[in-house]
């Protein structure tokens, strides 16, 4: 077997109206994000740490917020999608570790039920999930509470080439 790594980052702003989804779990907030799909900016992240691990294009390419048959889906199918891609290449994803970047809400007792979501979607152990937060100290976009950003990263296993 090889070893691939990837990173995947996403931002996305603060809306009303809308539910805030995170890891597949909906957070009690007064504000949910703004994005084609549901805006699970953790997903979102992770599904392209995945994807680029296995070097496909990102999540734009196989989801396109210009596709109006895919408003508003769940952003737990684009992590199986991206899942599902790895497995087409043989491999099997070994862990994801990522970081939510939020002055608010707090999520930290969120986290194993996103784990769980995650992993399902994936078809990993939640254990091979890590989920970390943090904020921006007050500083930019996400210290103005503006919006949430993301970071992932993704272990693949895929075969040896030939």
């Amino acid at each position: 077997m090889r070893y691939r790594t990837g990173i995947g980052y996403d931002v996305h702003q603060f809306a009303e109206g809308r539910s805030l989804v995170l890891g597949g779990v909906t957070i009690p907030h007064h504000r949910g994000l703004a994005g084609h799909s549901d805006a699970d900016v953790l997903s979102h992240a992770i599904a392209d740490a995945i994807l680029g691990s296995i070097g496909q294009p990102d999540i734009g390419y196989w989801f396109p917020p210009t596709d109006a048959s895919i408003e508003g889906i769940s952003s737990l199918k684009i992590l199986e999608k991206a899942a599902s891609l790895v497995r087409e290449a043989g491999g099997s994803i070994e862990n994801i570790d990522a970081t939510l970047i939020a002055e608010e809400p707090r999520v930290m007792k969120h986290v194993p039920e996103m784990k769980a979501a995650i992993a399902a979607a994936l078809g990993i152990s939640s254990g091979d999930v890590g989920i970390k937060a943090t904020t921006n100290e007050t500083m930019g976009f996400v210290g103005r509470r503006e919006g949430i950003a993301a970071l992932a990263s993704a272990s693949v296993a895929l075969p040896d080439r030939d």
